[in-house]
């Protein structure tokens, strides 16, 4: 069973940045492909980007593409969401989540989770 850790969350001004981690217990077949999603209150969950651990492969959401990176370190298990030019609207839980086949990017695809983390952008 993939283990999935987050930190990095934090209250930062609108226009500012924050960098979210992901480490993982281990890389198998299982976790191929990493990816971060958000929930803010009274809303569904929704993508913001993923990446594949052997080629780097990345897709975002529309919504963050230009402003937020995904990146992952091979030798550290690690995932990282770089995250640029916040909007208040960016306000979530930020969960990194892992699958094994680089296909749909839905909630219900993902099948390990982290606990996630706070994101508030103030306006």
């Amino acid at each position: 069973q993939v283990q999935l850790v987050e930190s990095g969350g934090g209250l930062v001004q609108a226009g500012g940045s924050l960098r979210l981690s992901c480490a993982a217990s281990q890389r198998t077949v299982s976790n191929n492909v990493m990816g971060w999603f958000r929930q803010a209150p009274g809303k569904e969950r929704e993508f913001v980007a993923a990446t594949y651990w052997s080629d780097g492969l990345r897709y975002y959401a529309d919504s963050v593409k230009g402003r937020f990176t995904i990146s992952r370190d091979n030798a550290k298990n690690t995932v990282y969401l770089q995250m640029n030019s916040l909007k208040p609207e960016d306000t979530a839980v930020y969960f990194c989540a892992a699958k094994r086949e680089w296909d749909t990017m839905s909630v219900s695809s993902f099948a390990h989770w982290g606990q996630g983390t706070q994101v508030t952008v103030s306006s």
